[in-house]
């Protein structure tokens, strides 16, 4: 009975420290840079938005859309104008403790998974290898109605805006698609409150679902186009609380646009720009990509 008893200690001993040591990979593989590094040196901002690296990312041109991966050591991004007449991908790697030379890219505004390990890529996905990344696969046929921005959250639950000849509204609109069983389900088309407005676009889902962040221009608003942020309400499923314009702090007689909140929850990221009428005739976006605290979200949610 006591080589029993010991036995038995020695194997939930064991089931122990191979847990921890798992708890302990995960933790390890995803660890950020240092604060001081995370976000290219710069100094973070207050709850008042500010300009992102722009002698980085924007130096001769404007910049137009960027992201993280998932360990926040690559940031995927995208130029345009200046010495770039043509739209050009780029990417920026952390390694060796330090921020790398950019780079161009054939991998186009991608978002990952929770784990890492899978990069979506407009309407295909590539999953994680020992090389590498694999060749992209298709996401889905609920897709091909797909434009102008996507997000998805923790549960796999992909967000984004489509425009489709059936909507009554010709300005797009802000659909959802559940992940379930390993597959996804039917597109649901989100509220009338949250789909109000003119060239709805670029939905940021946190992710746990607990807020949506997007832009669209409005009456009332402050400029070309604002964000707007509505919360899901715990008490009712799939209810979404009414749509708040996040400000005058963040938006502007401009057009904000492309919301996205950083891997480590602390900053709200966007792209502030204009359309500009060149001496050709031909009118093209001129954008620069800003952050602000993620605090400016907490303000807003309503309190309990």
């Amino acid at each position: 009975m006591k080589n029993y008893n010991f036995i038995l200690l020695i194997l939930v001993l064991a089931i122990f420290l191979n847990a921890c040591n798992t708890k302990n990979q995960k933790a390890k593989d995803f660890d950020f840079p240092a604060l001081e590094n995370r976000y290219f040196g710069q100094k973070p901002p207050g709850v008042i938005p500010e300009l992102f690296a722009p002698d980085i990312l924007s130096p001769e041109g404007s910049f137009e859309g960027g992201k993280f991966s998932q360990d926040m050591k690559e940031f995927y991004f995208t130029r345009k104008n200046g010495k770039y007449k043509n739209r050009a991908f780029f990417v920026i790697r952390y390694e060796n403790n330090s921020w790398g030379q950019e780079s161009e890219t054939d991998i186009k505004w991608p978002r990952f998974s929770e784990d890492g390990n899978t990069m979506y890529v407009g309407k295909e996905y590539r999953k994680r290898t020992d090389t590498g990344w694999s060749e992209p696969k298709s996401i889905g046929e609920f897709l091909k109605d797909q434009a102008h921005g996507w997000s998805i959250s923790s549960n796999g639950t992909y967000y984004y805006a489509v425009y489709k000849k059936e909507d009554m509204n010709i300005n797009g609109s802000l659909y959802y698609c559940p992940f379930v069983n390993d597959k996804y389900e039917n597109p649901v088309r989100m509220n009338a409150d949250i789909n109000t407005g003119e060239y709805i676009a670029h939905p940021f889902i946190a992710p746990d679902e607990s807020y949506l962040i997007w832009d669209v221009r409005r009456e009332g608003g402050y400029g070309q186009a604002d964000l707007y942020i509505s919360f899901k309400q715990k008490d009712k499923e799939n209810s979404w609380s009414p749509s708040m314009n996040m400000g005058q702090a963040i938006n502007s007689e401009m057009q904000e646009s492309s919301p996205m909140v950083t891997q480590d929850g602390k900053y709200l990221f966007f792209t502030r720009g204009e359309w500009i009428e060149k001496e050709d005739g031909k009118t093209y976006y001129v954008g620069k990509r800003h952050w602000v605290d993620a605090q400016v979200i907490e303000n807003l949610r309503p309190k309990e």
